[in-house]
C-alpha cells in the first residue's frame, strides 16, 4: 500500500516550527501496518499545496495532510483540495453549531470568519474535533481521475495543532482506515532500544547473525542518535510475528545488558521503574549539566516516589555551601576533578538520606578548557551505601549534545547499579 503524508505551513520551511507531525504520524500509521513511502511538507502556497495533492492522487491509496482548516486566509487546504477535485463546499448546520457552542463555552464572541471552518467538500465525512473549532475530513476519491487506472484513494484532511490531530487521529481516523482500508498481510515491527555501544559494533555483533532472517523477509534497520542505538526489527505477511521473535531472540542473546527498553521507552522512565520496584532513593548533585538530569527524572510520572532532590550547585560557592565541598579540595583540584566530584556525591547523599547520589561536573565548553581538562571533560560521581565511584567521561560536543551525553551516561550508571550489571 503506497500511504503519503502532506504536511501543509510555512512556518514548517521558515524553521519556525518543529514538524512534529512526520515523526508522530509515521510512528501512528507504521504500528497500524500502514508504512508511509513518501512525504513532503509544503507552504501555505496554493501552488504548493496544489502540486503536492495532485503528484500524491497520482500514485497513493492513502494521503494525509495535515494543516490548513483553520478560519485565517493561509488555511487554504480545504478549498484547494475541493477545487482540485469538483466537488462543491457545502455548509454543514451542524458544525457550525458546534463552533458556536465552543466559543459560548469559553464566553468568547465567535468571529464571523469561523464559519468557513464549517464548510465541507461534497461526498466528505466529516471528523469531530472536540479540542478545537476545525473539524477533520475524510473522503474516497472513487475513480480517482489522477491514477491511470482509476484506482480509489483514500484523503483525510487533519488540523494542525498537535493537541487537536493526535486525538483525532486515534480516536477517529485509525478505526476509519482499519475499515475502509484492511491491510491484506500482518506486519509486525519491534524495536530494541540499546546504550553504551556503538552502532557498527552493535551491528558487527548482530548483522552475520541475522542475515538468513533478512533472507527470508526480515526488514532490519538502525537508529543511531546520542548515546543510544535503537534495532528495528520488522516483517510482513503470514509468518511476520514468528520471524521477528527469532530476530528479537537473537539480538536478545548478543547485545545483552545493552539492552535497556524496547519500543518508546526512555532510559530515564527504565530507572525510575527500576529504583521505584525495589523501593530506592535518588539525589542528584549537578553542575555543568545545570539540571537537565533532574528534568529528565522528574518528566517520568511517579517520579517521586524516588527521586528526593536536585541540586543545582553551579558555582564553587554553592558546591562549599550546599554539597560539602571543602574549600582546600577546590583549591588544589579545581571544580572540574575527580576529587570535587567525589565530594559533591558524598555530599548529596549524605544531605538528602538517599540510596545512591549522582554528581556530575565538567567543561561543556565552547570555552574554558586546557590541554589536561580538554572541553568536553567530565567527572560523574556516584555514592551508595557500598562506595563512592567517580569515572572520567570525555563528550566533546556542544553545550546542549554534551549534556544530553552526559545525562545519558549517568542514567545508565545507575540502571545498571540497581540491576548490580557491571558497567562494560
Amino acid at each position: 500500500m503506497n500511504v503519503e503524508l502532506i504536511n501543509t505551513g510555512s512556518e514548517l520551511m521558515l524553521g519556525r516550527v518543529l514538524n512534529t507531525h512526520q515523526h508522530w504520524l509515521c510512528r501512528r500509521l507504521a504500528d497500524l501496518g500502514y508504512v508511509v513511502t513518501r512525504q513532503v511538507a509544503v507552504a501555505d502556497t496554493g501552488r504548493d499545496i496544489e502540486q503536492a495533492v495532485r503528484e500524491a492522487l497520482s500514485r497513493a491509496d492513502l494521503i494525509i495532510t495535515t494543516g490548513g482548516l483553520g478560519p485565517t486566509s493561509d488555511d487554504i487546504t480545504r478549498d484547494l483540495i475541493a477545487q482540485l477535485l469538483g466537488r462543491k463546499l457545502r455548509e454543514d448546520a451542524a458544525i457550525v453549531a458546534r463552533i458556536e457552542g465552543f466559543f459560548l463555552a469559553r464566553k468568547r464572541p465567535m468571529p464571523a470568519r469561523n464559519r468557513v471552518q464549517a464548510l465541507v467538500p461534497e461526498g466528505a465525512t466529516v471528523l469531530e474535533n472536540p479540542n478545537g473549532t476545525a473539524p477533520g475530513l475524510a473522503m474516497e476519491v472513487k475513480p480517482n481521475p489522477f491514477r491511470a487506472n482509476g484506482q480509489p484513494t483514500w484523503l483525510i484532511m487533519l488540523p494542525g495543532p498537535p493537541r487537536e490531530l493526535r486525538p483525532m487521529f486515534a480516536d477517529t481516523v485509525a478505526p476509519l482506515l482499519l475499515r475502509v482500508l484492511p491491510l491484506k498481510d500482518e506486519f509486525v515491527c519491534r524495536t530494541l532500544r540499546t546504550t553504551g555501544i556503538g552502532e557498527s559494533l552493535l551491528a558487527e555483533r548482530i548483522a552475520e547473525a541475522l542475515q538468513p532472517m533478512v533472507t527470508r523477509g526480515l526488514d532490519l534497520g538502525y537508529c543511531a542518535r546520542t548515546g543510544q542505538v535503537d534495532v528495528r526489527l520488522a516483517a510482513r505477511g503470514a509468518r511476520a510475528a514468528q520471524l521477528v521473535g527469532e530476530a528479537e531472540a537473537v539480538v536478545r542473546e548478543r547485545l545483552g545488558s545493552f539492552i535497556f527498553g524496547e519500543e518508546d521507552e526512555e532510559l530515564e522512565a527504565v530507572v525510575v521503574r527500576l529504583l521505584t520496584e525495589r523501593k530506592l532513593t535518588l539525589a542528584l548533585a549537578e553542575s555543568c549539566t545545570g539540571g537537565a538530569i533532574a528534568h529528565r527524572i522528574t518528566n517520568v510520572p511517579g517520579a517521586s516516589a524516588v527521586f528526593l532532590a536536585g541540586l543545582v550547585t553551579y558555582s564553587n560557592e554553592s558546591k562549599q555551601k550546599f554539597l560539602g565541598v571543602r574549600a582546600e579540595t577546590l583549591a588544589e583540584h579545581g571544580a572540574v576533578s575527580e576529587a570535587v566530584a567525589r565530594e559533591m556525591a558524598e555530599g548529596a547523599r549524605s544531605a538528602t538520606g538517599a540510596d545512591y547520589a549522582v554528581s556530575v561536573t565538567g567543561i561543556a565548553g565552547p570555552d574554558g578548557g586546557t590541554s589536561e581538562k580538554p572541553v568536553g571533560t567530565v567527572f560523574i560521581g556516584f555514592a551508595s551505601t557500598k562506595h563512592v565511584l567517580v569515572e572520567r567521561a570525555f563528550n566533546p560536543y556542544d553545550r546542549e549534545t554534551f549534556k544530553l551525553a552526559t545525562g545519558n551516561q549517568v542514567l545508565e550508571k545507575l540502571r545498571r547499579a540497581v540491576l548490580n550489571q557491571p558497567c562494560p
